[in-house]
């Protein structure tokens, strides 16, 4: 029997992912996370300026002590859709807290897909009706999950993690989707994360604010927040672990399990974005603050002439520094220098005598490191990026608005 990594691998989770006709394409578009018992939660949100219905009512409900469900559908956003999107989502939540007797606020909403048209509340309660009666706890309703939240995702996207807390086993799993418009400001994704450990709501919360802060924050595939960003984590805490409480040591160690999910999730989310063939990881160094290391990085993986060279293969290091020139931040010209993996090609302001063809297969790999040293202080970040290849424009040109 195969070891089952999806939301339904901790204590006290059902799941499952139905067709009910929101997607054209006739594929899974409707799923539920069920904690019979009841939950901890917390969540974080796309701080666009403009907020789906979804993100509006989730954010209320999840300030509630308890969380019993999340319902989630796929292929309509239910964004900039009025004072109507905001009736569909409430109902989304009471008819799923109807059948499982529980108060609406006790029940979290998302959506993902196209802007600007209302869901068929038909479908959608159909749906719902058919979710619930396929609850369960096994890998195969995890997976569809899974497959109900996705849109343009070629890959499913999960990540498990087992560790030992004061003896119990605790198991933190998680899934996401995302492939498009993905530009760090919160995960500019869909992302729901399960876990049986027993822990307090404020530390839950402050574990997925650093885990997301140092995962799929530090994502881009094309520099574009999404208006329906949702990452939520429950808690059945039913590992049988004493009551997590304060950031003593087995607080630190779920919440280092918790950032090495969500980098997992992150690095898979890369590797699917849309059109990518290749993902790579920007490390400043040598920066004068925090705030300017992580601007440089995100400018080097957002510059478009950097994501066709690493889709082409191409070592061309110069698109790197003038997209680290242009970025706004302190520098000092004459000490800056940059590495591909472990080649220097850039050293204190002038180019090495490096091997063309070295760097080339550096580039050409799946995945590889660009490191830049600005000269200035002792800060550093990182920001992950993919490449930009004919197929993204492709896929985008293509996906109705």
């Amino acid at each position: 029997m195969s070891v089952d990594n999806t939301v339904t691998a901790p204590k006290g989770f059902l799941a499952s992912g139905v067709k009910c006709g929101i997607k054209k394409s006739g594929k899974h578009d409707l799923g539920l996370i069920v904690c019979p018992a009841g939950a901890k939660a917390a969540a974080v949100f796309t701080t666009n300026k403009i907020i789906s219905a979804a993100v509006q009512i989730s954010q209320k409900h999840a300030k509630s002590d308890t969380i019993y469900a999340v319902v989630v559908n796929s292929g309509n956003a239910n964004a900039c859709t009025g004072e109507k999107g905001i009736k569909t989502a409430v109902r989304m939540c009471a008819e799923t807290a109807g059948y499982l007797v529980v108060d609406p606020h006790e029940v979290l909403v998302a959506s993902t897909g196209i802007i600007g048209e209302h869901l068929p509340m038909g479908n959608v309660t159909a749906g719902i009706e058919d979710a619930i009666g396929q609850l369960s706890d096994s890998a195969t309703d995890g997976m569809n999950f899974t497959k109900a939240i996705m849109t343009t995702d070629m890959k499913a996207k999960i990540a498990c993690r087992r560790i030992e807390i004061q003896g119990k086993k605790v198991v933190i799993a998680g899934t996401t989707k995302g492939a498009g418009m993905i530009g760090p400001n919160m995960a500019t994704t869909l992302c729901f994360i399960t876990t049986d450990a027993a822990i307090t709501k404020p530390l839950l919360a402050k574990a997925l604010k650093a885990a997301i802060g140092d995962s799929l924050n530090k994502l881009t595939v094309d520099g574009h927040q999404s208006t329906n960003d949702t990452a939520i984590i429950l808690a059945s805490g039913l590992a049988g672990n004493k009551l997590i409480t304060s950031q003593d040591s087995s607080y630190k160690k779920f919440a280092a399990a918790l950032i090495d999910l969500c980098q997992d999730l992150a690095k898979q989310m890369a590797l699917d974005a849309e059109g990518a063939t290749r993902i790579f990881k920007v490390v400043i160094t040598g920066a004068a603050s925090k705030a300017d290391a992580a601007k440089a990085a995100r400018a080097v993986a957002d510059y478009d002439l950097v994501k066709c060279a690493v889709n082409g293969g191409d070592p061309n290091w110069g698109r790197i520094i003038c997209a680290v020139g242009s970025s706004g931040v302190k520098l000092n010209p004459q000490k800056v220098s940059c590495k591909l993996d472990d080649l220097a090609v850039f050293k204190n302001g002038a180019p090495t005598n490096f091997d063309r063809k070295k760097a080339s297969k550096i580039v050409s790999q799946v995945s590889h490191t660009i490191t830049v040293d600005l000269g200035v202080g002792k800060y550093s970040d990182f920001c992950v990026g993919c490449d930009l290849s004919k197929g993204y424009v492709t896929i985008n040109a293509d996906y109705h608005t």
